[in-house]
């Protein structure tokens, strides 16, 4: 076999020729945290940027003043205009409330017809294999995207659909501790900070100010040994890399 093909095989596809991405979120404000430097980054290349939104956020309030349903409105509105400071432009939404994601398969059918909809060439999501992860949101939505990602191409999936079949090329975990890409975002960064800070009803200044330390470091650390100051990493992998690829833990960007 020509090594070529091998070192294809264990190499993360390319990011760079993307021309619309999806960026799935469990939460309203999970984009910003997890890749908003690189939404900003992509979009200010030209590519498209739509995102989904999993559940409302209608339990994300620490100060007890507000309803559910009252939070879900506001949330709505913070998603909406932080997503478009990085750049989005197009927003979907599933009607799931906050905490009671179970079942996986659902999700990843629910998933699947947006993917197909919007025909990405990329789709990034929370790395759902990240160690200590608590949150059973972000659990069910990463595997749950993964799922989708996997089986979109196929014609038959979901079961009774009328979408037509796309099979995006690439699928990128945010908030993972295996990066294997890692983005620029040196001149974003403050961009990224910014559109977290307009979800003002989940961030204090004080919780801001302790993040853009924590992602200042980081993102030097992930950038060390390249050609820019402030990275954000990602596990990317391909279709095949997603299903009996026992090496999947291995592939690196060399």
């Amino acid at each position: 076999m020509d090594s070529s093909i091998l070192y294809s095989l264990m190499s993360p596809p390319d990011l760079a020729e993307c021309r619309r991405i999806l960026c799935i979120q469990p939460h309203p404000d999970d984009n910003e945290v997890g890749m908003g430097g690189t939404v900003a980054a992509f979009a200010a290349k030209g590519c498209e940027i739509h995102y989904l939104t999993v559940t409302n956020g209608d339990l994300g309030s620490s100060d007890g003043k507000h309803s559910p349903a009252e939070i879900a409105v506001i949330r709505s509105r913070e998603l909406e205009t932080a997503g478009r400071s990085l750049g989005a432009t197009v927003f979907h939404q599933l009607p799931h409330s906050d905490g009671t994601l179970e079942h996986i398969p659902a999700l990843a059918a629910e998933i699947a017809e947006i993917i197909r909809t919007v025909q990405p060439d990329a789709v990034f999501c929370p790395d759902p294999w990240l160690p200590y992860e608590a949150h059973y949101d972000h659990i069910v939505t990463g595997r749950a995207a993964a799922q989708a990602f996997l089986s979109s191409g196929l014609p038959l999936y979901p079961r009774g659909t009328s979408t037509r079949p796309w099979q995006p090329k690439a699928l990128g975990f945010y908030l993972t501790s295996e990066p294997n890409t890692v983005i620029d975002i040196t001149g974003c960064f403050d961009q990224k900070l910014a559109a977290m800070a307009l979800h003002s009803s989940q961030f204090s200044g004080e919780m801001l100010a302790l993040y853009r330390l924590y992602f200042k470091e980081k993102g030097h650390q992930l950038a060390e040994g390249k050609d820019f100051e402030i990275g954000e990493g990602f596990k990317v992998l391909s279709p095949l890399h997603l299903h009996c690829f026992v090496d999947a833990g291995l592939v690196q960007r060399v």
